[in-house]
C-alpha cells in the first residue's frame, strides 16, 4: 500500500537526516568510536527483528528459519554490547585496561545463549522469553568478550563487531526470506573479516 511506503521513506528519510547531523559533529580522531556506537544500532536491530519475526511466525520458522532466527539474536546480542564497551573504551568513559579473559564463562554463556535460542525454536511463541533470553546472554557475552581486550586493540575489535553486523544481517536476510539483505550482510561479513585480518 501507498501509506506502508510513505511511511518508510519517512523512517529512512528520519534516519538518513538524524546520521548526516551526527556525522556532521564527529571529528576524525572519533570516527573509531563513531563507527562502534552505530555498530551496536546494528546489533540491537538485529535482535528486535530476530524476536519480532519469532513472535509473529514461530509456527511457521521450520528448522532453517528457527536457526537464522537464533542466530540473528545471537550475533546481534554480541554485536550491540561489544560494540558499546568498544565506543566507551576509546571514548575514555571506562578505563581502557582489561579485564581478566575467562574461557570457562564465554564458553558457558555460548552455551546458554544457543541452548535457550533452541528451546524457544523448538516449543514454539509460548517459549518467547527463552527466545528474549538468548538474545541477553549474547549480550552478556559480547560484554565479557570486549572488555578482556584493552583499549588500545578497539579498533581491531571494531572491524570483528563490523563482521559480526554483517553475519547479523545475513541471518536476518534468511530469516525474512530477503536475498538482497543476506547478501549485503554477506558482504559486510566477509569485508570486515578481511580487514581484520590485515590489521592484525
Amino acid at each position: 500500500p501507498a501509506a506502508t511506503y510513505i511511511q518508510l521513506a519517512g523512517v529512512l528519510g528520519g534516519g538518513g537526516a538524524l546520521g548526516y547531523m551526527i556525522g556532521q559533529r564527529v571529528d576524525p580522531t572519533s570516527l573509531p568510536q563513531t563507527v562502534a556506537a552505530f555498530h551496536s544500532l546494528v546489533g540491537i536491530a538485529a535482535v528486535a527483528t530476530a524476536l519480532g519475526e519469532f513472535l509473529a511466525h514461530a509456527e511457521e520458522l521450520g528448522a532453517a528459519g528457527g536457526a537464522a532466527a537464533v542466530a540473528a539474536a545471537v550475533v546481534g546480542g554480541v554485536t550491540f554490547s561489544g560494540s558499546i564497551v568498544a565506543y566507551a573504551k576509546l571514548a575514555g568513559l571506562v578505563p581502557s585496561k582489561p579485564l581478566a579473559k575467562n574461557d570457562a564463562v564465554n564458553l558457558g554463556l555460548l552455551a546458554a545463549s544457543l541452548g535457550a535460542g533452541g528451546l524457544a525454536v523448538a516449543q514454539g511463541v509460548e517459549a518467547a522469553p527463552a527466545f528474549a533470553a538468548s538474545g541477553g546472554f549474547a549480550a552478556l557475552l559480547g560484554y565479557f568478550l570486549t572488555s578482556s581486550v584493552g583499549g588500545a586493540d578497539m579498533p581491531v575489535v571494531i572491524t570483528v563487531l563490523n563482521s559480526y553486523s554483517g553475519w547479523a544481517l545475513a541471518a536476518e536476510g534468511v530469516l525474512l526470506k530477503d536475498p538482497t539483505l543476506a547478501s549485503v550482510g554477506a558482504l559486510i561479513g566477509f569485508s570486515g573479516a578481511i580487514l581484520t585480518k590485515i590489521m592484525c
